[in-house]
């Protein structure tokens, strides 16, 4: 839909998230004049936002980095949406949350013209907040209610959008289980927002803006009128995508334990979707107050159904679902067959393995040389594909290890092809699993 008078330019920070990219790139239908500023965008995304893609280091930006940023791009309306759901090897919540709004703010005051900020926090009751996450989200909040800039802070609850990451992936993959969560879990509130209507709201902010409208400073709960509950939201996206109905109930201590999984992969880089602050903000819920969002901004919240509705219920969303939770399963348990065999060539079976090689004439110190260098050759690959940064190269790696190995075999020691257990056999398979893991490794 094209506008008559797209006057405001908006820049939308932490676009290449699922919030930030699906409002761009719903303003940028709109004809608004878009810059969409990320850590880093998919090919897909810079192909959606074009020119207006600015990749920055944007929360790391000292005060005069980020003013000077604003004052090449001249903004009219800022939208943030940066966020961080715990500490990690990036930096702690309190720098993406916290330190980074006041930056933000001085930066804003700093262009000597009127900017308008549109923040996106989180719903409920400060009383209630009782993780990092939810305490420096609602400290942002106080940072922006007593600046001088002009703002708007929206509050939007469980996000469905077309695009599925953390939280709305975790609801995705759980549906596509047979079990049903704990009552306590899957009795709480958890009111959902069509990430449309955060885009309609965006977008009649910034008509208003235009138009001349100076007087903001609003705080807009954007949820649904009548809140779900997170049983609910399951079982609504199992009706729409044909998830397998829940047979088993789900020990309440099996989401701790993988909570506390989530948490030591997130040490290595990883950004799990169950984490101990996930848990606990799951287990307070999600509710808020949509009537003052609804009397100022004129608009009606989409229903949960509704929103569902909208999205394509094809086979790769269930492709998706089906996969989502087998894929840390998949790296661990790569990760710990690489190690491990590197370990058990190198302790238990180091005397057979050397033993193996000497029978084919080669000397009792290359033997063990060669036995030593591919043990330590697999716990590198092993260790390589635990840690996020390096776990593509430990892939490949893994790959061209196993066609070395089973080249060497067949030239060496072609009777291991026969040997009654298989050995080399189930190389080929392992090779396998590891190309699905290449495909699958990206999370946008």
């Amino acid at each position: 839909m094209s506008m008559t008078n797209p006057a405001a330019r908006i820049m939308v920070l932490g676009a290449s998230g699922l919030i930030g990219q699906a409002v761009g790139e719903a303003l940028a239908r709109e004809d608004w004049a878009i810059t969409a500023v990320a850590r880093r965008f998919t090919v897909a995304q810079m192909a959606a936002f074009g020119a207006g893609a600015v990749t920055s280091l944007i929360a790391d930006l000292d005060p005069g980095a980020l003013a000077g940023l604003l004052a090449a791009h001249r903004p009219d309306v800022i939208l943030n949406c940066l966020g961080s759901l715990q500490d990690g090897p990036r930096g702690t919540v309190r720098d993406v949350h916290e330190v980074f709004v006041a930056r933000l703010l001085g930066a804003i005051e700093a262009q000597g013209r009127p900017v308008l900020l549109i923040h996106v926090s989180i719903p409920g009751r400060a009383e209630e907040d009782a993780t990092p996450f939810s305490r420096t989200k609602r400290a942002a909040e106080a940072l922006i209610a007593h600046s001088s800039t002009p703002f708007v802070v929206l509050r939007p609850g469980f996000v469905i959008a077309p695009g599925a990451y953390g939280g709305s992936a975790l609801v995705r993959g759980l549906a596509a289980l047979p079990f049903r969560l704990p009552r306590t879990v899957a009795d709480r509130l958890f009111a959902a927002t069509a990430v449309e209507d955060i885009a309609r709201t965006v977008s009649g902010i910034a008509r208003r803006w235009s138009a001349g409208e100076r007087a903001w400073s609003a705080v807009w709960d954007v949820v649904e009128d009548r809140p779900s509950t997170v049983g609910a939201v399951i079982e609504a996206f199992r009706d729409r995508f044909g998830g397998t109905r829940p047979v088993l109930g789900l020990p309440a201590w099996i989401m701790g334990c993988g909570a506390l999984a989530g948490d030591a992969t997130a040490r290595l880089g990883w950004s799990p979707p169950i984490r101990t602050t996930a848990l606990r903000e799951m287990m307070r819920g999600v509710e808020g107050d949509p009537r003052r969002w609804i009397a100022e901004s004129g608009l009606t919240p989409t229903p949960l159904t509704q929103a569902l509705a909208r999205l394509p219920a094809t086979i790769q969303e269930r492709w998706f679902a089906r996969l989502f939770l087998l894929k840390p399963l998949m790296l661990v348990g790569l990760s710990i067959f690489w190690i491990a065999s590197g370990l058990i060539a190198l302790v238990i079976a180091f005397g057979p393995a050397v033993a193996v090689l000497t029978a084919h004439a080669f000397p009792i110190g290359m033997a063990r040389a060669i036995t030593v260098l591919s043990s330590v050759l697999d716990i590198t690959v092993g260790l390589a594909i635990a840690w996020r940064r390096s776990c593509r190269v430990g892939l490949q790696g893994g790959i061209a290890v196993s066609l070395f190995y089973m080249a060497s075999a067949a030239l060496i020691t072609p009777e291991l092809w026969v040997e009654p257990l298989g050995a080399l056999v189930k190389t080929g398979p392992a090779i396998l699993l590891m190309l699905v893991a290449l495909a699958m490794l990206n999370d946008r």
